[in-house]
C-alpha cells in the first residue's frame, strides 16, 4: 500500500486491538494521525502493531498493556498518551465489556454491575478528566464514545450491561452540553449487533451484523466535519434490524 502523508496530530483509541477499536485505529492512521492506544493483552497490541504497519506503512502506533477498569492503569495510560508529541485531535472511548443477562440472576454482591461499570462508564470517566484540561487548553477536539444500542433501548436480557451502556449514554450527553462553547466536539456512537468477538459461536451469517469498519468509517466522517457541525449521536443498526 502506498505510504501516506502522515500530521502531528494524536488519536487516543482505548481498547483498540480488536472489533470496533482496532477499525478505528486503521481508519485513523489511514487518514495519516498517529494513534495511541491500549488493551489488556500485550500480545494483542502487538498483532495490532504488525497489522497497522502492514497496511498502512509509516503509521505512527503508540500501544500500552492496560486494563482501563483499573483506576491506576487509567492513570497510566492517560500519562503515556499527553507525553506523546502533537495536539489531541480525537479521544474514541472504545474500551468496554459486554455480557448480557437478567438482573435476577446476577450475583446478589453486586460484583456483576460494578464489574461493568468500571469497564464501560468509569474507564470512559476517568480518561476523559484526566485529558480534559489539555482539551480545554488547545480548545478543540473531538471526543467519542462507543454506547450501544443498549443505551437507549431496554432488553430483557440487557442486565447490568444495559444499565452501565445507559450511564455511558448519560455520560455523553452531560459532557456535550458542557464542552459546547469550549470548542470541543462530543459524539454518542450507539451500533446495534456487531460483527466481533462478542458474538462468537452465534448461529447467524455474517450479513446479518454491522461490519466494525462501517462503525470506524462512521466515525471518522463525523470527525471530518468543520468545526460549526457536530454530530451529537451516531445510532448504527444492522440493515435487517436488532438481533
Amino acid at each position: 500500500m502506498e505510504q501516506v502523508e502522515r500530521n502531528q496530530k494524536l488519536v487516543v483509541v482505548t481498547g483498540g486491538s480488536k472489533g470496533i477499536g482496532r477499525a478505528v485505529v486503521l481508519r485513523f492512521a489511514e487518514a495519516g494521525y498517529a494513534v495511541a492506544t491500549c488493551a489488556r493483552s500485550a500480545e494483542e497490541l502487538a498483532v495490532l502493531t504488525t497489522t497497522v504497519a502492514q497496511h498502512v506503512p509509516g503509521a505512527v502506533l503508540h500501544t500500552l498493556p492496560a486494563d482501563l477498569s483499573d483506576p491506576a492503569d487509567c492513570a497510566r495510560f492517560a500519562a503515556f498518551v499527553l507525553a506523546q508529541k502533537g495536539a489531541l485531535a480525537a479521544v474514541v472511548h472504545n474500551a468496554g465489556a459486554f455480557l448480557p443477562g437478567r438482573l435476577q440472576d446476577e450475583p446478589t454482591d453486586g460484583s456483576q454491575l460494578r464489574r461493568l461499570l468500571a469497564v464501560n462508564l468509569l474507564s470512559a470517566y476517568d480518561l476523559t478528566l484526566a485529558l480534559l484540561p489539555t482539551l480545554i487548553r488547545q480548545g478543540d477536539g473531538h471526543i467519542f464514545t462507543i454506547c450501544s444500542t443498549a443505551s437507549v433501548t431496554a432488553y430483557p436480557t440487557g442486565g447490568s450491561y444495559g444499565i452501565a451502556k445507559h450511564a455511558l449514554y448519560g455520560f455523553t450527553r452531560n459532557l456535550r452540553e458542557e464542552l459546547k462553547d469550549q470548542g470541543i466536539r462530543v459524539t454518542a456512537v450507539l451500533p446495534g449487533a456487531t460483527l466481533t468477538a462478542s458474538w462468537e459461536g452465534v448461529d447467524l451469517p455474517a450479513e446479518r451484523f454491522i461490519r466494525p469498519a462501517d462503525v470506524a468509517a462512521a466515525v471518522f466522517g463525523a470527525f471530518a466535519l468543520s468545526p460549526q457541525a457536530v454530530v451529537e449521536e451516531l445510532l448504527i443498526r444492522p440493515q435487517l434490524g436488532d438481533i
